[in-house]
C-alpha cells in the first residue's frame, strides 16, 4: 500500500492487487496510513501458481482493475 500511495502522491493512478487472504491486513494497513486506495482482491493463494494460472487470474480481475483505475483517475 505504501507503493500505491507513493505513486498517487506523484500523480500516477494506482490500484492495489491483493490476495483475498490478506483483505483484513490490507484494511488495517490502510487505516494505519490514513489512506483508502482502490484495491482489487484476487483468489488466494498466488505464490505457487504457474504463469498460465497467473494470466488467468489477471484476466479474471481485469474488468475490476479497469473500473478501479477509471474511478480513481
Amino acid at each position: 500500500m505504501h507503493d500505491i500511495r507513493d505513486l498517487e502522491d506523484r500523480g500516477v493512478v494506482g490500484v492495489g492487487i491483493v490476495s483475498a487472504e490478506f483483505s483484513t491486513a490490507a484494511a488495517a494497513q490502510n487505516a494505519s496510513l490514513g489512506y483508502d486506495p482502490a484495491v482489487v482482491f484476487i483468489p488466494h493463494p498466488i505464490q505457487d501458481r504457474t504463469d498460465e494460472e497467473m494470466r488467468a487470474l489477471a484476466d479474471q480481475a481485469f474488468d475490476a482493475i479497469i473500473r478501479a483505475v477509471s474511478a480513481s483517475g
